[in-house]
């Protein structure tokens, strides 16, 4: 028999779409909402959900979150848990005229959801909401590991959206009782990256035989967290302790260089990547790297894919996307 049903936002894209997947598999009944914005092609998206959209406990919405009759979805589908995953995404792009998608997709998308939970005749059918916050939050961080009693000092217009929309969900929380679970994620990688990401930039220019544009003198670190490893990062935040407001941060267990990732790459391309180096873009952070201690002592997590597995995993599955894109 099915599971109950849990909503994930953001459905159609990179993260959202392989929770879907994990969740069908699972056996839940999965409620997916995505609104399409044009942060990149649609059509990329719509390849997403092309697994989920052929099981029969897959329910697709196109929805705003700021305008949709978000009380109505959740009561209609009897939804128990929520993962929301929707957001504007990029640092570099917030910056400037750009930064309004920012306020409007990260913190009133977040607060509608929210307040929406909060007004259903019985807020506790909802089991648990668990927010997808990022490591962006934390900028320039003065000691690495960076754990989440660090304060945060986000160095971007995105990340001080992130770090807001964080703060609605605790606000929401200790107000009306809601059950959150904020999830920092660290440079998230691996199949369906989206196509701004610097993994994929770099896989693409190295396939295309261009050369690859490195922003920083390369030194900079990122701790990078394969996607299965934040999809099972999710399913255990649903056994979080209850109470108050909880967060953690989700991490890949590996630090490393991003000119350590291009020698990488090299190698498992057979070729040597052609780099050029350009001044640090604004809102860049120099170095990352979790302390997941606490998730580990609270949801038994763990990473589990190495971080050569996982750039296997990603530049085969771009070569393949490169070879027939509707594969």
């Amino acid at each position: 028999m099915p599971q109950e049903t849990a909503l994930i936002t953001g459905a159609a894209g990179f993260i959202g779409s392989h929770l879907t997947e994990r969740l069908l598999q699972e056996n839940y009944n999965v409620l997916g909402l995505d609104s399409f914005t044009d942060f990149y092609a649609r059509d990329v998206k719509e390849n997403n959900l092309r697994a989920a959209r052929q099981n029969s406990r897959f329910t697709f919405v196109e929805a705003d979150l700021r305008t949709a009759d978000l009380r109505d979805l959740l009561t209609r589908h009897n939804v128990k848990s929520i993962f929301h995953q929707a957001g504007q995404a990029g640092v570099r792009p917030s910056w400037g005229k750009d930064f309004e998608p920012y306020v409007e997709r990260n913190i009133l998308a977040t607060q509608a959801l929210l307040e929406a939970v909060a007004t259903l005749p019985h807020p506790a059918q909802i089991k648990k909401f668990v927010f997808a916050g990022s490591s962006s939050v934390y900028g320039d961080a003065e000691r690495f590991p960076t754990s989440e009693e660090d304060l945060p000092r986000p160095l971007s217009p995105y990340g001080v959206t992130k770090l807001a929309a964080e703060h609605l969900c605790f606000l929401y929380a200790k107000q009306f009782g809601l059950p959150v679970v904020a999830l920092r994620y660290f440079s998230v990688y691996g199949p369906r990256q989206r196509p701004d990401m610097w993994i994929n930039i770099f896989i693409d220019a190295m396939l295309r035989g261009k050369t690859i544009r490195v922003f920083g003198n390369g030194e900079q670190t990122r701790e990078l967290t394969f996607v299965s490893d934040i999809v099972n990062a999710n399913l255990l935040a649903l056994n979080a302790p209850n109470g108050a407001p909880r967060v953690y941060n989700i991490g890949g267990g590996t630090r490393s260089t991003l000119n350590a990732v291009l020698e990488m790459l090299g190698e498992i391309a057979g070729t040597q990547p052609r780099v050029e180096y350009h001044a640090r873009a604004a809102g860049d952070h120099l170095h990352g790297a979790a302390d997941i201690s606490r998730a580990q002592r609270d949801l038994a997590y763990a990473p589990r894919v190495t971080l050569e597995e996982g750039l296997r995993k990603q530049y085969a599955w771009q070569k393949a996307q490169l070879a027939n894109p509707q594969a």
